[in-house]
């Protein structure tokens, strides 16, 4: 029964909402766009046992986010992601378990072992850089981006989560999780559970079992060899001991999947976005200049990342228009009121930080890529601005590596900037795809050529 001072969502039509449902499942982006300028960014899809809330509008999605957690639930029958991330990660708890779990994770990203990562972060960089003008004629060639920046990310979060040690699996990893994530991307029917041998859905299962394996010997040495690496996730999980072996498999595997395809998706769209934008590219690459030194070859710390400020503007604009989630789906436990709207008990909410990051109430000319929209803001404006800006979703199932993901993101496109020249091969920015992660249709391909020093 609504409650009296509940509305009902507002929904289209009875005869458009079969479609839209397939539709959304499938590539939602449009279907998002469609039903904000017909129905508005909150609204409902379906009936039954099938039944969808939309929200998108930045003031209802804080209310979303302020309710308490036994509100709703993760480990709903229509998530999917069990099978790749395993039962016991924290992305598909709830209750007790998910608190237990993601608080032993949390500690492991203390802000100590973020500014100890950076260093790293850089090198790695400078090493994909190295590789990319090594193999292009110095007069250019295109490249594709996105495949540099996916293993150039694979690098940093294999290195983040194991340490030097596995850092020769990162490869292997990365062949892993792809094979994981192209899964995740094809249409529902094909994820039915099933137990025939030689499906999509099997490989799944072979991959994870492999990656079982070689954080189990890992698990083993630490133990037989404790570490004082203070940057070496793995090592502090196994040190704490408040999680299984089990437990322990599956919060690093929902890391690094996570993290992997996450964080090069955004890396695609900002690279995209830096170099059709007219002089962004250079000023990026000047600014870059000034903070790591125009040798190239400068010390690299969190005071370093924080005079980036141009850079992590450009990454904060890109995933407004661009975030890597563009609806995240969390179920009703209990009949909640949001914006004065009724959700009823069971039905699958998807917020979208896509809808928010493109509100007019919240943003000037939302459709307009200008990093410098964060610059000298009322103390309102700031407010308005970081509650609408919520790609790493908000409270307390925001994304746990959220700091890593924006620390990673400022530093690679800075010192790609400051040693690379990117022309893109279009001058239009691509369709999205992606129904889990949303990236760039056919990548990034761009002429590649050495920056020469300014």
């Amino acid at each position: 029964m609504r409650p009296a001072h509940a509305a009902r969502l507002p929904s289209p039509k009875l005869l458009s909402q079969l479609d839209l449902l397939r539709r959304i499942l499938k590539d939602p982006q449009p279907v998002l766009d469609e039903l904000a300028r017909s129905v508005g960014p909150v609204c409902g899809l379906g009936i039954g046992p099938m039944r969808l809330a939309i929200v998108g509008d930045p003031a209802v999605l804080r209310e979303l986010f302020a309710k308490p957690n036994d509100s709703f639930r993760w480990n709903h029958r229509f998530n999917l992601l069990a099978v790749v991330v395993g039962p016991g990660s924290m992305i598909v708890s709830d209750g007790a378990e998910h608190k237990r779990r993601r608080s032993s994770v949390q500690s492991a990203f203390s802000r100590r072992r973020l500014n100890g990562w950076i260093p790293m972060i850089v090198e790695q960089t400078d090493s994909a850089i190295d590789d990319v003008l090594s193999s292009v004629d110095p007069a250019g060639e295109v490249v594709d981006m996105y495949r540099v920046g996916r293993l150039l990310v694979v690098e940093i979060v294999v290195r983040a989560m194991f340490g030097e040690r596995l850092a020769g699996h990162a490869a292997e990893f990365g062949e892993l999780f792809q094979r994981a994530q192209d899964y995740l991307e094809a249409p529902a029917y094909r994820q039915i559970p099933h137990r025939l041998p030689f499906t999509a859905r099997a490989r799944v299962g072979q991959d994870r079992r492999a990656f079982d394996a070689i954080v189990d010997e890992e698990i083993a040495h630490l133990r037989a060899e404790p570490t004082d690496d203070p940057l070496n996730v793995l090592a502090s999980l196994v040190a704490q001991g408040d999680l299984t072996d089990g437990e322990i498999r599956d919060q690093v595997n929902s890391l690094i999947g996570a993290g992997y395809d996450t964080t090069s998706a955004s890396l695609a769209w900002m690279l995209w976005r830096a170099t059709l934008e007219p002089g962004l590219w250079a000023r990026l690459g000047d600014e870059a200049d000034a903070v790591f030194g125009r040798d190239q070859d400068g010390g690299s710390d969190s005071i370093t990342l924080a005079h980036l400020d141009l850079a992590n503007r450009v990454m904060r604009e890109t995933l407004r228009l661009h975030p890597a989630g563009v609806v995240s789906p969390r179920e009703a436990a209990v009949d909640v009121v949001v914006g004065g709207y009724s959700i009823p008990k069971g039905t699958v909410i998807l917020w979208s930080a896509y809808l928010a990051g493109r509100n007019e109430t919240a943003w000037t000319e939302p459709l307009s890529f200008n990093p410098d929209r964060f610059l000298d803001l009322t103390a309102e404006q700031r407010e308005i601005a970081n509650s609408s800006w919520v790609p790493f979703g908000g409270g307390a199932r925001n994304c746990i590596g959220f700091a890593l993901a924006q620390m990673e993101l400022t530093l690679i496109i800075a010192r790609m900037a400051q040693r690379l020249n990117l022309v893109p091969n279009t001058s239009k920015v691509p369709r999205p795809v992606g129904m889990v992660v949303n990236r760039p249709s056919g990548g990034a391909p761009m002429l590649a050529t050495r920056r020469a020093k300014r």
